[in-house]
């Protein structure tokens, strides 16, 4: 190699998680790269995935409220042109139904519009982004009118979600911030259960409950905000300036994000980590030659918890949730 080459990218095998029965155990990389960002620059997120997809990542969660569909996919375009994947099929692609296109007869379409954003035939996992309804509106926003907020029809919807996969426009469907008493709602009637849970999770809010309840039903947590959205406008510092965490990271020679990370896979779930930066891409996935001790679990078991993303604009007197317990059966 002449002495001004650039080392070459070395990619890591992520591991994956076999999703149920419902799916045809289709399998998911346990780490995958978010995309709910704040300001979105289009390019900046479109080189963060090429660069990723070089590192090894080959799981993206997108949404169609995040704004970031289309650049996710000029950037699968790019890696397929290049030859960074052999195949649309080496990647796992996720994203969202938005609340004002939760209604039965929106479902469909909403998920059409976003594979035609994406310019792909499919996603590989489709979830209800929250268990509430907005009113249909052409413009998706996370500032939903409190006059605008309805209950979500989990029977029409779920019916719905279930449709997009028998004709291929998913390969799997799910939830995201779903309780077990919500979850427990669609697995009453559901044809086809879902596969997958995306909650709020990391060692500042465990989800120990809600893990064990999903691990009973066979759906994987996936775990957003795993370090807890520093710089976000909702995020907090409550996780990477945790002194447990500080001191298991130096135990074993690795950043917070890394024992974070590792911790939220020996829980058996798998998680969503945003970054833009490569060496922070890069040490998300250096997670998997190493354990936590006994003794590190105690400690992270002790931290206080919180939840981060308390959503109390969504409850309202006249709304589907008029207090936090109807929003989050705790």
């Amino acid at each position: 190699m002449a002495a001004n080459s650039e080392p070459m990218n070395v990619s890591i095998n992520v591991p994956e998680v076999k999703l149920s029965s419902a799916s045809g155990h289709r399998k998911m990389p346990v780490i995958g790269l978010g995309s709910a960002v704040d300001n979105i620059d289009e390019s900046a997120m479109k080189s963060a995935v090429l660069e990723s997809i070089k590192l090894g990542y080959r799981h993206f969660d997108t949404a169609s409220l995040y704004g970031t569909e289309r650049a996710l996919g000029e950037a699968i375009a790019e890696a397929l042109k290049l030859g960074l994947v052999a195949s649309r099929e080496e990647l796992f692609i996720t994203t969202k139904l938005w609340c004002s296109d939760a209604h039965r007869d929106l479902v469909v379409p909403a998920l059409k519009k976003s594979l035609k954003t994406l310019q792909i035939e499919y996603v590989d996992l489709y979830l209800i982004h929250w268990p509430m309804s907005a009113k249909p509106s052409e413009k998706l926003r996370n500032d939903i009118p409190e006059e605008d907020l309805v209950s979500l029809d989990y029977n029409g919807v779920w019916e719905a979600m279930e449709e997009c996969q028998r004709h291929g426009l998913t390969k799997s469907i799910g939830v995201s911030n779903f309780s077990p008493k919500k979850i427990e709602t669609i697995l009453a009637f559901a044809t086809i259960p879902p596969t997958v849970n995306q909650v709020e999770m990391n060692p500042a809010w465990q989800q120990r409950k809600l893990v064990e309840f999903c691990k009973s039903k066979s759906i994987i947590v996936t775990a957003f905000s795993p370090l807890g959205a520093v710089g976000s406008s909702w995020g907090t510092n409550q996780v990477m300036n945790n002194e447990a965490l500080k001191q298991i990271a130096a135990a074993h020679g690795k950043t917070v994000a890394q024992v974070c990370l590792r911790w939220i896979i020996e829980q058996g779930a798998t998680a969503a980590v945003k970054s833009f930066n490569k060496e922070r891409l890069k040490e998300n996935l250096e997670i998997f030659d190493w354990a936590l001790t006994d003794d590190d679990h105690d400690k992270i078991r002790q931290i206080p918890q919180r939840r981060m993303m308390p959503r109390d604009d969504f409850i309202i007197p006249h709304g589907p949730f008029k207090t936090p317990e109807d929003l989050w059966d705790e």
